[in-house]
């Protein structure tokens, strides 16, 4: 099994995890107005879970180092079983309404307000779980970023009131779904760690499982949660009309593949956050990820002109958003060296 055993080392991969999760959603916007976003959804879930089995078949199961992937999950305690398929549950619910965000506001608005929610409420959730940094400067990155969430809501809002078609009602909703996606991804990386032994993945405490394991029973919980959230969701969707499961068999396999893909990175992501969350601590190695906040925002103001056509005062406050993400990320590392 393949451990990671330098904070240095776990320190790349959370900034791999922050690409990862920061980019999945460009596969999302390379369908949008092609595909309805909740039909992505299905093949984006399908890769996280696909991504997770390969995974422990091979990194979770070569080598010498710990137990294999089948050998932990038979070991494993029903309670910590629960508690990550629990917390796949709750990441599902506010992944999909972060991606109706995504699909309704660009990924400059959804990711900043609901990620950067989830990584403040998140690191402070983590931290009460395994205390391992400087509460200081984390609590001090935790605050820059929360401005920076602040600044970036004003822009949008004041971006949305200088265009000729901009709807100020649909601007809040989408800033309030957010919101709520932001608090419930908050919530499900606690029930995921706390069902791992984070102070020796190699020789784990009986009962608990390896972040291989892990990943695999939270990718179950995505999966099968999906099958209640999505159908509710195509039924009466937050925008547009109703979509009917035989409209997702009518894509193209290349249109399926883009959300498979998706899923895929995202999955990546997941699974390099949770190896580095045992020499980083899962207050550090979670609040890096959501650093992912910083990588959509850059995608969806540089790439996808979300922002374009906004006043000079818009621009200036999108720079002050990325100078106090940027530090406050900063100091969120230098907590945990």
């Amino acid at each position: 099994m393949f451990i990671v055993e330098s904070y240095t080392l776990a320190v790349v991969f959370c900034l791999i995890t922050m690409l990862c999760w920061g980019s999945w959603a460009n596969t999302q916007k390379l369908l949008q107005g092609k595909w309805r976003f909740e039909l992505f959804y299905w093949d984006y879930v399908i890769g996280i879970f696909i991504f997770s089995l390969l995974a422990a078949f091979t990194l979770g199961s070569f080598g010498e180092g710990g137990r294999s992937f089948l050998q932990d999950f038979a070991q494993a305690e029903g309670s910590n079983i629960r508690n990550a398929f629990f917390g796949g549950v709750i990441f599902n619910l506010a992944n999909i309404l972060l991606t109706a965000a995504i699909a309704g506001a660009g990924m400059a608005v959804a990711f900043p307000v609901g990620i950067g929610i989830a990584l403040i409420l998140g690191v402070l959730l983590n931290y009460l779980l395994a205390s391992k940094g400087n509460v200081t400067l984390l609590s001090i990155g935790v605050l820059l970023v929360t401005l920076a969430i602040i600044i970036n809501a004003i822009a949008y809002r004041k971006k949305e009131k200088t265009s000729d078609e901009g709807d100020h009602q649909a601007s809040v909703k989408w800033i309030v779904i957010s919101v709520i996606a932001g608090i419930l991804m908050s919530l499900f990386y606690p029930f995921v760690a706390s069902g791992m032994d984070l102070e020796n993945f190699v020789s784990p405490a009986s009962g608990k499982m390896t972040p291989y394991t892990a990943v695999v029973v939270f990718s179950t919980g995505i999966l099968l949660s999906n099958l209640i959230f999505n159908s509710i969701l195509m039924r009466r969707p937050l925008e547009g009309s109703p979509v009917k499961y035989k409209d997702y068999f009518t894509g193209k396999i290349g249109i399926h593949l883009v959300g498979v893909l998706g899923g895929a990175i995202w999955g990546l992501g997941n699974l390099f956050n949770l190896i580095a969350a045992g020499k980083a601590g899962p207050a550090i190695s979670y609040g890096l990820g959501q650093g992912a906040t910083l990588v959509a925002a850059l995608w969806g103001v540089l790439i996808w002109k979300e922002f374009a056509g906004g006043s000079l005062l818009v621009r200036k406050l999108i720079v002050g958003m990325f100078v106090l993400f940027i530090v406050g990320l900063g100091l969120i590392i230098r907590a945990g060296g």
